[in-house]
Order: C-alpha cells, then structure tokens, then sequence
C-alpha cells in the first residue's frame, strides 16, 4: 500500500472482517464508488454502449450522454 500512497491514492476497498490488520477506509469514499459502478454496469446493459456500435468517437459519446441521461431520468 505505501506505493499507491505515496501517489496519493487512498484505498477504498474494505479489509475482510477475519483480517488481523484492518485498513482504514473512507466509508463515504467507498459508497460513491459503489454509485458510479452501479451507473457503468447500468450503462453497459444498453447494447450499443457494451459493443461500442458506433464507429466514431464523437457519436459513441453522443450515445453514452443519451443513455446516461435516460438512465438519470428514469
């Protein structure tokens, strides 16, 4: 862990419960982690994102914006 602190990355991942030392963690930190993966896997349902239908970039990201928009909305 001390290389990933020295960067200044802070873990966010609990330690098990059976662990003899135990990491401190921001549990805030860890549940807007837990919010933002929820919103990806949520964004990958959507075929077009999961398979990157589209060829350019600028209409991928149009695609990405309207999902997130719609999944934001509902």
């Amino acid at each position: 862990m001390t290389p990933l602190t020295a960067l200044g990355i802070q873990p966010v991942i609990p330690s098990k419960i059976n662990r003899t030392y135990r990491r401190k963690h921001d549990a805030g930190l860890y549940g807007t982690r837990h919010l933002i993966e929820n919103f990806f896997a949520k964004l990958k349902t959507f075929r077009a994102i999961a398979t990157r239908y589209d060829k350019r970039a600028v209409a991928f990201l149009g695609a990405v914006h309207l999902v997130a928009a719609f999944i934001t909305l509902k």
